[in-house]
């Protein structure tokens, strides 16, 4: 991908991304991108990844562990299985996801909490398969 003319905070965004979800997964992001989805993928680089997770201040394990919080919350489960994968990728552990995904059952509701351990053990037991 030609990077040359892209702002300095999606080439940061870029490399934030392809850091945390992998760079195949990036590199398919663009790739299966067409006229109505390019737009948002070059926007979610440059700021949800850019601006966000490239900035100083928190971790990439710390921002993944709010990340599996708030997705719980947003009851969103194709974000959530990709960010869990992230969240393995940036050192949370599975004893850290299983406390936080059980915090969210307070907070999100048991439903969210429960849908979100079911990704979290098919999650797990992919990685156990690899």
């Amino acid at each position: 991908m030609n990077q040359d003319d892209k702002s300095d905070a999606w080439k940061k965004g870029y490399a934030a991304r392809s850091k945390v979800l992998g760079e195949a997964y990036v590199e398919k992001a663009f790739a299966d991108a067409d006229d109505l989805t390019l737009d948002l993928q070059n926007y979610l680089t440059e700021h949800a990844w850019g601006a966000s997770w490239a900035r100083p201040g928190l971790d990439f394990k710390t921002r993944s562990m709010l990340n599996l919080a708030m997705i719980t919350a947003l009851n969103r489960p194709h974000e959530l299985e990709v960010h869990l994968r992230g969240a393995l990728r940036n050192g949370v552990t599975r004893a850290e996801i299983k406390e936080i995904l059980l915090h969210t059952a307070v907070y999100c509701g048991a439903p969210a909490a429960l849908d979100s351990f079911r990704i979290a053990r098919k999650v797990f037991a992919e990685q156990d398969a690899a």
